[in-house]
């Protein structure tokens, strides 16, 4: 059994060896055991702390496989980017040259530079160990998070926005970094998404403030803009199916594009339900997949089955209840783990 739980103090061994397999692709946790413990800190006081707005807080989730004690997935969810260390990102805009004179008219597309102080909720660190990645354990994990923000929705921003892994090589080169950033920056791509983790200031210091213009980029650089790394690509399908879409703003440093949909518009929270348990069964239930949490303040989630009574109760196995910390009568929210067009046969 596959549960979702908040990450622990505890957890530092597993989690410190879980990030170590996700080479280049995990830039918001760097392999630093300092720094992960720091995460850690900040997510722990984030769950434990009564706020009715979003305030920067960070929460960390790791997927644990109860059957072997074993952390093999993680993400987060930062309640409201910006603050004292403002959300970089760049804007691609069309702008219109024309000259009658020639006969001439373009269409010119402009990298422009974009500081949010007060920005949106922004789901992201996340990464599932090589050998979990089938039977939708990714999609489960991913789209936990919803669930936890539609039970506490307050926390969060209206506005949910997500940075996806632009192309790098395995060697850890971008070519955008390469045609843009390391000539204002002077550091390699991995030192500078690293430093810009650990403290933006020299963002500030040393970006271009003017538009940068896509045509005189190199056409390596000029090609990837807005594209996502092959490794991504699951992701990325799997929020657009949930109802994101591409902004027009991409990454400064590898210019992987930023996918963003309402809280209240993404599919599984427009779908999600609230019921009461009223039996648990030793048999397991035949349905479709369903995401199930719990509504406790020590949230957990995982796939299940849920039977519907004609009360507004559910019935829900054992095994399901006892990996949720559920008993009969608690409230647990659920939705249907696809979309419509996905339910068909799904197992």
């Amino acid at each position: 059994m596959l549960v979702i739980r908040p990450i622990r103090s505890d957890d530092i061994d597993q989690f410190l060896a879980l990030v170590e397999q996700a080479g280049h692709g995990l830039t918001t946790l760097p392999k630093d055991r300092g720094y992960l413990q720091k995460r850690i800190d900040a997510s722990l006081q984030s769950f434990a702390k009564q706020t009715a707005e979003p305030q920067g807080e960070s929460y960390l989730f790791v997927l644990e496989d109860l059957d072997h004690g074993r952390v093999v997935g993680t993400c987060g969810i930062v309640s409201k980017v910006g603050g004292f260390e403002p959300f970089y990102a760049y804007k691609i805009e069309t702008s219109v040259h024309e000259s009658k004179t020639l006969g001439v008219r373009k269409e010119v597309r402009a990298l422009h530079l974009v500081r949010e102080h007060s920005g949106p909720t922004e789901i992201g660190s996340l990464f599932l160990a090589p050998d979990y990645r089938k039977g939708g354990n990714g999609r489960v994990l991913s789209l936990s998070r919803f669930l936890f923000m539609a039970q506490h929705s307050s926390r969060f921003e209206s506005q949910v926005i997500a940075e996806m892994r632009g192309v790098v090589d395995k060697q850890g080169h971008s070519p955008f970094w390469d045609a843009l950033g390391r000539h204002f920056f002077e550091i390699e791509y991995p030192t500078a998404d690293y430093l810009s983790i650990v403290n933006k200031k020299f963002i500030a210091d040393l970006m271009p403030a003017h538009p940068i213009y896509i045509p005189l980029l190199p056409e390596a650089a000029q090609r990837i803009i807005g594209q996502v790394h092959e490794n991504t690509r699951p992701a990325q399908y799997l929020l657009e199916s949930e109802g994101f879409q591409a902004n027009g703003m991409v990454d400064i440093f590898e210019a992987g594009p930023v996918v963003t949909c309402q809280l209240e518009q993404v599919r599984i929270v427009k779908e999600c339900c609230v019921a009461k348990i009223s039996q648990l069964s030793e048999q397991p239930i035949e349905s479709q997949p369903y995401l199930i949490s719990n509504t406790q303040s020590d949230f957990r989630a995982c796939r299940g089955s849920v039977a519907a009574n004609d009360d507004g109760t559910i019935r829900l196995s054992k095994l399901t209840a006892i990996a949720l910390k559920l008993k009969i009568g608690d409230p647990v929210r659920y939705a249907p783990l696809f979309g419509p067009d996905k339910r068909e046969g799904t197992k």
